[in-house]
């Protein structure tokens, strides 16, 4: 058992033992010396040093406890975090320079989101740092740093952003063969789980044990779930988190993704972000919830003294219209999003907004003027949350400071056969090379470096024929 002194405690003049409210946290610390009782007080033994990399995978390193707390510096090869999802590198080119020395960028751990990983066997903690260089620069193209960067331009004019991510995913049947299609999972009842299921408190229950461990996991390590349904798709659920910083989402975002995905393989099911993980069902988005306020106070700048619908609101939208197809590429990151951003589906293919209206791309809920805020139906699950939040709040500030007015409004279903975003991932990075205001709210560093890997990605995907060339292209041509 830990000493008083060891664990952080006090004793008080009656003799009894007093637990520093730190110590009880879920989730951060403010400072060093409360981080080495935190984690004395848990015993942990070793701890997740950890950072999301383009495509929101996390990356770092394990160590010791006693090691992490010792100031020891952590480092990563910059070349991580150029990296294609397959592992491969972008050649240098249309402004991106390939650094030949893959020199090291230093882990800033942000203790604020020190937590417990509470799958692992062994007492473990988890903390995601931030990106340096060795001389303490910024690295701007490191995804948190990118959603920061997004955070201080909105900063610069007196403004906050508040956003609210819903995540859609599939759980499917274990399949370790990736040239078998993937099939929904079977359930508590025995039987393979079919689609249909919208908002189905049965189908939820399908996976009450499943489910109980992502509550379970969710809590240990202070992440808040706001509601959990079933989606269309055959076992595709969605997990709603409760309106807050885009930092704090963001983070919660990427451990959620990790943490679903623990719980599921302890059930030997699969857990997946794919936006279009099987053929005929619906694919899986990550819709955004977005209010703006101000700094100072927290007032809504959406609605104004009246309770009426401000300049700001429209041209926020007016932003959301005119750049995200240039900014897409960020919200449907891999060849594979293109299939879920398709004419006769569920989700929207157009720019256009309007009231509790689902088939536009721009939602606006029914809600108190307090709340009013933008829904984008556009991103997809498998997208970087940091790079979405940061993508859709970056187009939504241009619309402010440019005062672009939106179109109007759309009052009934948007034709679905008009597609207005771009079809793929080249034409996507085309588009995001060329939008200068973006790129100056990202950063250049950033935008080279991302249509870089993109592009990169895209050279591999085109070196695999696909099962459809087989069947209709084999014989016939």
């Amino acid at each position: 058992m830990l000493d008083n002194k060891k664990a952080g405690r006090s004793v008080g003049r009656s003799g009894r033992v007093r637990t520093p409210a730190f110590l009880k946290n879920l989730r951060g610390v403010k400072g060093w010396k409360e981080a080495t009782a935190w984690l004395e007080w848990r015993g942990i033994e070793d701890i997740e040093c950890i950072t999301p990399d383009q495509a929101g995978v996390a990356r770092g390193k394990m160590m010791p406890s006693k090691k992490f707390t010792s100031n020891t510096s952590l480092a990563l090869p910059s070349a991580v975090f150029m990296a294609t999802i397959s592992g491969e590198y972008p050649e240098s080119g249309n402004g991106f320079v390939y650094p030949e020395d893959d020199g090291d960028l230093k882990l800033v751990p942000d203790l604020a989101t020190l937590s417990v990983v509470p799958w692992e066997s062994d007492p473990t903690a988890q903390v995601i740092c931030d990106l340096v260089h060795q001389d303490g620069r910024v690295v701007e193209f490191s995804p948190r740093n990118v959603l920061k960067r997004v955070m201080a331009k909105y900063a610069e004019h007196g403004l906050k952003p508040i956003v609210a991510p819903e995540i859609e995913f599939y759980l499917v049947h274990k399949n370790p063969d990736p040239d078998y299609p993937l099939t929904p999972p079977v359930g508590r009842s025995g039987r393979p789980i079919g689609g249909g299921q919208g908002y189905s408190i049965a189908g939820v229950n399908e996976f009450d044990e499943l489910i109980d461990d992502i509550y379970h996991f969710s809590e240990t390590q202070g992440l808040e779930i706001d509601t959990l349904i079933h989606e269309e798709g055959a076992g595709q659920l969605e997990i709603n988190l409760r309106h807050g910083d885009p930092v704090e989402l963001a983070d919660q975002v990427f451990l959620f993704k990790r943490t679903i995905r623990e719980a599921a393989l302890k059930h030997d099911t699969y857990a997946t972000f794919m936006a279009k993980p099987i053929q005929d069902q619906p694919g899986s988005a990550m819709h955004i919830h977005q209010s703006v306020v101000t700094a100072k106070g927290g007032r809504n700048v959406f609605s104004d003294e009246k309770d009426e619908e401000t300049d700001t609101f429209h041209h926020f939208i007016g932003g959301l219209q005119h750049h995200i197809p240039n900014a897409l590429i960020m919200l449907a990151p891999y060849v594979n999003s293109y299939r879920r951003l398709t004419q006769g589906s569920s989700v929207p293919v157009n720019t256009r907004w309007g009231y509790d209206n689902r088939t536009t791309a721009f939602r606006v809920p029914r809600s108190d003027p307090a709340a009013r805020r933008v829904e984008n139906r556009i991103p997809s699950s498998d997208a970087n949350p940091y790079l979405a939040l940061a993508a859709s709040l970056a187009c939504g500030l241009v619309g402010i400071l440019e005062k672009t007015a939106p179109d109007a409004p759309a009052g009934t279903a948007v034709n679905q056969d008009e597609i207005e975003l771009p079809r793929g991932l080249l034409e996507a990075v085309a588009l995001f090379e060329r939008d200068t205001a973006l790129r100056d709210i990202l950063g250049e560093p950033f935008t080279t470096t991302y249509a870089a890997i993109k592009r990169a990605e895209f050279e591999t995907f085109m070196k695999v024929i696909s099962p459809w060339e087989r069947e209709y292209l084999l014989l016939n041509v």
